[in-house]
């Protein structure tokens, strides 16, 4: 039978585990709405994974000057809402995540990811955009949520055609 000591210590490193899960599918979600950014888009899901008193920040040159800096969920929420109104701002748009590291505390955790996302506008115009994502969460009402988004410009570049263009795709005979 394990002693006391010992039942605390995996209790600990359960919940880290278990929170380390949750951040990583709270941030899964928040990138599976921003990909369906649009006109009419529903904002209460993408607003409930904010804290109330939330920041979401643009950092470095490029995406301080682009995004600036929204202090509360409602500052957060209005930033959004400009790319569910017409015309809408995507044609595509997909977030990809790598070099995922998340550290969790008892009260906070902090996540940072690498961001890939090709998108194609409405114009028709199409780039590839990366960003370093620094984010933290904490937990609201018993759920883990974003209290920090900083996002920093790694590099963009438009592309010359459409990401996802109509021909078939090739197949072997």
């Amino acid at each position: 039978m394990p002693d006391a000591e010992t039942i605390i210590a995996l209790t600990r490193r359960i919940d880290a585990l278990e929170s380390e899960r949750a951040v990583r599918a709270c941030m899964n979600r928040y990138m599976y709405l921003c990909d369906r950014l649009d006109v009419g888009f529903p904002l209460d899901d993408l607003m409930a994974l904010f804290t109330d008193d939330a920041t979401w920040e643009g950092t470095g040159g490029r995406y301080k000057k682009t995004f600036g800096r929204h202090e509360g969920k409602q500052a957060i929420r209005a930033m959004f809402a400009k790319y569910t109104v017409p015309p809408a701002h995507f044609r595509l748009n997909v977030h990809y995540l790598t070099s995922e590291l998340i550290t969790v505390d008892d009260s906070s955790a902090h996540g940072s990811w690498v961001l890939l996302q090709p998108s194609t506008f409405s114009s028709g115009k199409s780039q590839l955009s990366s960003a370093r994502l620094s984010v933290v969460f904490r937990k609201e009402r018993g759920a883990w949520k974003i209290a920090e988004f900083q996002t920093e410009a790694l590099f963009s570049r438009p592309v010359e055609h459409p990401w996802d263009a109509s021909a078939d795709l090739p197949v072997p005979d």
